[in-house]
């Protein structure tokens, strides 16, 4: 897709997700259309947390003290935070922090709550907004002060085993979570200096989108006994002794909503998958002078059916062209659209149109299985979305044995490189200054020859240009 950055800038006002005209830069008002997308992805993401996690409820200021306990944390957010220094017109006596994220407002909480074994483990997770006060060049839902979409879990765990369980589990719903919505990922292991502050690893999910960039949409932390340790977060073991616990925390962020968007979408605009798309079926009687009322009626009659069956339906009735409708529906990402008129009705049939695919097909309308063979189209413009935006990361994954040609590959295609390396820091950071783009991280152990300083390559890593 060419010019992506300003496609991508134009449907967010045009298919009405939000509004960026809110007056603080990097904030924004989701619309009803964006607000119901988000909704409808939050849900899918919650069904599956609900399985083995507990919805919690954290205040969102923080006093400074306790976001000052955590040194590492603290310094990997210290340019980012929003102070709060006065209540009305009087002077805090201590400064209060808009959450940047919650470790700092959750544990000191843990701390209270955990005291035996037998209180382990815990797992909970909120949906909440963050600020941070991004000082790089903002871009709606990808780069923004106020996260207005930030899922955040954190976990507590009696030993360093449970914990590493924990974070393949983690990555395990997010998998399950992005593959629901047919986005294409790559799971990788941070290096050390792009770790989140205090975590002992992070593992990170990342997509590619049409400008050839990857954007990360998902990141998972093996925290150890970092936050146990400054908070205090001890459990009474069997035997009675006192261990510190082990904890894990992991989130996703409106990045979610900016990659259903631009994986999916296209020239023609949004391509929604069913699975968050406001109205999976929009119906479009095919009205003229004479029956106009009959088509309604049988049109609505259809829209009944279908809701009772659970899908989300609309039946435009305005009194616009029909050609206006298609292209507002296609621009919208309407999953899949039903055209009734005169002659279907006296047919028996109906036209439906894919938003997926450019071809019309006609078939029986059957009461009896009308039901069956919408939810059969839904689910194959489910299975094509995915198909199509995995191949299309896969087509865009490239092997190198040069910085040189990585850098090239990158400059003039976009995409991700892999390459085999040392796994240092000094020859990562090197590799990066040559190739003016960033190591995503690991992604598997391998044998081989660095593509840098040509020592012995203990990994598999990716390089690629990012948000």
């Amino acid at each position: 897709m060419s010019k992506f950055s300003e496609w991508f800038h134009n449907i967010l006002i045009e298919a009405e997700i939000i509004d960026t005209r809110y007056p603080i830069k990097g904030m924004h008002v989701w619309l009803p259309q964006g607000f119901q997308i988000r909704k409808n992805a939050l849900k899918l993401l919650k069904s599956i947390l609900d399985e083995d996690h507990e919805e919690v409820l954290f205040p969102l200021l923080i006093p400074e003290d306790e976001l000052a306990k955590e040194a590492i944390h603290v310094k990997g957010f210290e340019e980012e935070v929003y102070w709060i220094t006065h209540g009305g017109l009087t002077p805090l006596g201590k400064k209060l922090a808009l959450r940047p994220t919650s470790e700092t407002a959750m544990y000191p909480m843990f701390a209270l709550w955990v005291r035996s074994h037998q209180d382990l483990p815990l797992r909970f997770y909120q949906v909440v907004n963050t600020f941070r006060y991004e000082t790089k060049h903002t871009r709606p839902l990808i780069r923004v002060r106020e996260i207005t979409t930030f899922k955040e879990a954190h976990t507590v765990h009696a030993t360093s085993q449970e914990a590493e369980e924990q974070v393949e589990r983690a990555v395990e719903i997010y998998s399950s979570f992005f593959d629901l919505m047919g986005i294409p990922y790559v799971v990788t292991r941070r290096p050390d200096w792009d770790k989140f502050p205090g975590a002992d690893y992070t593992m990170a999910f990342d997509t590619l989108l049409p400008d050839g960039k990857t954007l990360q949409i998902g990141t998972v932390h093996n925290l150890g006994q970092t936050f146990a340790q400054t908070f205090q977060i001890t459990y009474e073991t069997e035997d009675g002794q006192h261990e510190y616990v082990y904890q894990t925390c992991y989130g996703l962020s409106d990045r979610i909503i900016a990659s259903i968007i631009g994986v999916h979408g296209d020239e023609g605009g949004l391509s929604l998958p069913p699975a968050v798309a406001p109205y999976q079926v929009v119906i479009v009687p095919i009205i003229f002078k004479e029956g106009a009322q009959e088509v309604l009626d049988f049109c609505s009659q259809v829209k009944n059916q279908l809701s009772r069956a659970g899908i989300r339906v609309h039946l435009d009735s305005r009194d616009l062209r029909a050609g206006k409708k298609f292209y507002e529906w296609e621009m919208r990402g309407v999953p899949l659209r039903i055209e009734i008129g005169p002659r279907e009705i006296r047919e028996g049939k109906m036209v439906l149109k894919r938003r997926d695919t450019p071809d019309k097909e006609t078939v029986e309308c059957r009461e009896d299985e009308l039901a069956e063979l919408v939810e059969d189209r839904l689910g194959r413009i489910s299975s094509h979305l995915k198909e199509k935006a995995w191949n299309m990361l896969q087509e865009n994954m490239k092997e190198t044995d040069s910085p040189l040609e990585a850098r090239d590959i990158i400059q003039e295609d976009g995409g991700v490189v892999s390459f085999l390396w040392c796994g240092d820091e000094a020859c990562g950071k090197e590799l990066e200054e040559q190739v003016h783009v960033d190591i995503l991280g690991i992604q598997e152990d391998a044998d081989g020859t660095c593509v840098n300083c040509k020592q012995k390559a203990r990994y598999r890593a990716l390089l690629a240009r990012t948000y």
